[in-house]
């Protein structure tokens, strides 16, 4: 449904140094970028971060990116971790979600829910 998604974010050099980390473990990486916006992804650039306008506070927004696995989610949240982020949920079945629902929740610097997630069991 979806082409493209990009979200506004306070500390450019912050995002970009957490998205670099937490986004290898699930294949992509940083392929675009311009002084006014940073692109990552697989195949093309799909996610993008752009400095927000000012300095207003903005809204968390939820962002959950597909793993390949249950190990890669669980990379998701190390790299996570290591780069400082907030632990929401550490990596765990969701079955309220449905019966392989395998998710790791974390803050990004700009306070998002940032979600890694594998649909298939181990």
């Amino acid at each position: 449904m979806l082409d493209h998604l990009g979200i506004q974010v306070r500390d450019l050099d912050a995002s970009i140094s957490f998205y670099d980390a937490v986004l290898a473990t699930l294949d992509a990486r940083r392929m675009l970028q311009y002084p006014e916006a940073v692109g990552y992804g697989s195949a093309k650039p799909d996610f993008w971060l752009s400095p927000a306008p000012g300095d207003g506070t903005g809204h968390e927004s939820h962002i959950a990116f597909t793993a390949p696995d249950r190990a890669a989610v669980r990379a998701f949240h190390d790299a996570a971790v290591a780069a400082g982020a907030e632990v929401l949920h550490a990596p765990r079945v969701w079955p309220e979600y449905h019966a392989t629902y395998f998710g790791a929740f974390v803050r990004d610097p700009d306070g998002n829910n940032v979600e890694a997630v594998c649909h298939t069991p181990e």
